[in-house]
């Protein structure tokens, strides 16, 4: 069992940055693939990005690629998203995800994920 604890959300302005850290408690952090989704107001949550276990390898979806970047820190259990030049269709609850597993064609199906955080919202004024 692994707990998460999302942190760093709030408004910020349309080119604005914001970086949302995700704190691992419970198992080794190490052992874990961990992602980032988000859901918009009556949209599905969709895949963000994603880091293997050590960090050698990162995914993101397109919409954020160039513009987000996945880091974690092993030694501290935690996981950051810095997003930059935000627009305000990044407006959305960001949950971070954890899984034991890695698919290297299924890393962006949410069903894949067996641990959620609670969730911070991020919001993108115009």
């Amino acid at each position: 069992q692994v707990q998460l604890v999302e942190s760093g959300g709030g408004l910020v302005q349309a080119g604005g940055s914001l970086r949302l850290s995700c704190a691992a408690s419970g198992r080794t952090f190490s052992n874990y693939v961990m992602g980032w989704f988000r859901q918009a107001p009556g949209q599905e949550r969709e895949f963000v990005g994603v880091s293997r276990w050590n960090g050698d390898m990162t995914y993101y979806s397109d919409s954020v690629k160039g513009r987000f970047t996945i880091s974690r820190d092993n030694a501290k259990n935690t996981m950051y998203l810095q997003m930059n030049s935000l627009k305000p269709d990044d407006t959305a609850v960001y949950y971070c995800v954890a899984s034991m597993y890695w698919g290297s064609a299924t890393y962006n199906d949410k069903n894949r994920y067996k641990y959620w955080g609670q969730g911070t919202q991020v919001t993108v004024s115009s």
